[in-house]
């Protein structure tokens, strides 16, 4: 039986995040897709026993869980330093750059040690993240560089990227990842959608209220007197460090009852959400992914976005792009943007139909396979 292990711990973090998300939805899909005479194993820090039944009623077919003796704070410390234990050897895969990056003998031994880079924020937007953390992913690249056998991120921009300020040579695999599962419209979504409040009809938008995600040149535009008169709906918290939500919309001008944070959704709560929005804007100004405008795309949402490259790889022609450059023009093109989408229904109808299609092309049973593939080949 040949085993590959991955390292789970992100899934039941304090903040799991974006990272923990396609751990476990990346996971699952590996534990569905394993070839004959083959299983997963996860790794994870040590923790409570209920986070391990947790992990383990969330990944059904998990074969076991090999866990470290030491707590996640501890053994990210560890590790950033090549501190690690064995757990064996055979075939690892990391869904982050948390990975126990160690010299290891991949020809005669068969160890393999493959991680994933989901963005390259700690080198390009370092002020959106703290300094303890910028300093860990530039540690844990240069022990990527070092001693992974495979490096995996989401898009051929973002390899590109990489590849400008590593060596990693053919060691970059391109795999992308896929909207979450279970966005499936439930038949309590009439009653589900009055308790989160959503308006009858909205603008859809998701991020927090950092810079870079452009949300606060969206709060901008939407303010401007040429701009859509319709409530904004933000999937993302309220608050980003002392910046308010609603301090914002009411420096731009919206009225209090226009904006609405929903934050932390269940799948069936974010299916109800996309399926009664009108558009859905992705103003991000730098992205490593858009799993969001799968998301809105799946659910056959006109979508409207920067033109960041990763989200034009992403979106491929099935949005309707506006130009970063010329940062303060940037709200009002968001917002002729979103008008030109809600007063065409052609356009609408026309972008519905394209999203929909764009959407089919990422899926998670794909990536997992593709995961399987890259260590059958290392």
């Amino acid at each position: 039986m040949t085993t590959l292990r991955v390292v789970v711990d992100q899934i039941i973090a304090p903040a799991p995040g974006p990272i923990g998300l396609y751990s476990e939805e990346l996971t699952r899909s590996l534990i569905a897709t394993a070839p004959r005479g083959c299983d997963v194993e996860g790794i994870v820090s040590a923790a409570q026993r209920e986070k391990y039944e947790r992990l383990e009623s969330t990944l059904p077919g998990l074969r076991g869980l090999y866990t470290t003796t030491l707590p996640r704070r501890e053994l990210a410390a560890a590790w950033q330093l090549g501190i690690t234990t064995s757990n064996g050897g055979g075939m690892i895969h990391a869904p982050g750059l948390l990975a126990p990056l160690r010299r290891h003998d991949r020809v005669n031994d068969g160890a393999q040690i493959a991680v994933t880079v989901h963005d390259m924020l700690a080198w390009t937007h370092p002020d959106s993240l703290s300094p303890a953390t910028v300093a860990w992913h530039k540690s844990m690249m240069r022990r990527a560089r070092k001693h992974a056998d495979a490096v995996v991120v989401p898009t051929h921009v973002l390899a590109e990227q990489l590849l400008e300020r590593f060596e990693f040579g053919d060691r970059v695999r391109v795999i992308p990842g896929a909207a979450r599962s279970g966005l499936v419209l439930p038949a309590d979504a009439d009653e589900r959608a009055a308790a989160l409040g959503l308006p009858e009809r909205f603008i859809l938008t998701a991020g927090t209220l950092e810079p870079r995600r452009g949300v606060l040149a969206l709060i901008e535009g939407l303010g401007g007197a040429q701009a859509p008169d319709l409530p904004l709906v933000v999937l993302g918290p309220s608050s980003w460090g002392d910046v308010e939500l609603a301090a914002v919309a009411d420096e731009a001008g919206l009225a209090e009852d226009r904006v609405l944070a929903l934050d932390k959704l269940s799948p069936a709560d974010l299916a109800v959400v996309l399926s009664r929005a009108a558009v859905f804007v992705y103003p991000s100004l730098a992205e490593g992914f858009a799993a969001r405008i799968i998301e809105a795309f799946q659910f056959g949402l006109p979508v409207v976005h920067s033109d960041a490259p990763e989200l034009l790889e992403v979106a491929g022609d099935a949005g309707v792009t506006v130009e970063r450059a010329d940062a303060a023009g940037y709200p009002e093109r968001l917002a002729a943007a979103v008008a030109k989408v809600l007063d065409d229904d052609v356009l609408a109808g026309r972008l519905s139909v394209s999203g929909r299609d764009r959407s089919r092309a990422f899926s998670w049973r794909d990536a997992a396979e593709r995961v399987w593939q890259l260590h059958a080949d290392l």
